[in-house]
């Protein structure tokens, strides 16, 4: 008895999320298509000079614009950066440092403090309860 593998394909918003690319900013024959795991896996392996472009210049999603600035999605929203932005775009407003994203970025810095102290606190608690399971 054999199997018959199908090809697993994706949506192309799917496809660019992976990519790390805004999807209007894709070819169109990128956009109107749909994507193989092996196409996915090759576009990532050696990417295409429109995919290089896009990953350099932009226009960049909102992930990737939050951790270029080093803030949460929540807080470009917060700071009305709703679109995406290209690369020059971010350097500028970080040149620019406004008040909502040095705000923003303390936030963001406090909350990883904040995961770190609760990670600690979570092995060491779980080294304790491993030390007594052995007493």
């Amino acid at each position: 008895m054999t199997s018959h593998q199908s090809t697993q394909t994706m949506k192309p918003a799917t496809a660019a999320k992976k990519l790390g690319v805004y999807l209007d900013a894709t070819p169109t024959e990128f956009r109107e298509g749909v994507v193989s795991r092996a196409e996915l896996a090759a576009l990532q392996a050696d990417p295409p000079q429109w995919l290089q472009t896009l990953r350099a210049e932009g226009p960049h999603p909102r992930p990737v614009v939050a951790e270029k600035l080093g803030v949460s999605i929540a807080g470009l929203a917060r700071g009305g950066v709703t679109e995406a932005l290209t690369t020059a775009q971010i350097t500028a407003l970080k040149d620019e440092n406004p008040e909502w994203l040095q705000k923003e970025r303390a936030t963001q810095s406090e909350v990883r403090k904040e995961n770190v102290r609760v990670k600690k606190m979570h092995a060491e608690k779980a080294e304790r309860q491993a030390r007594q399971a052995q007493d």
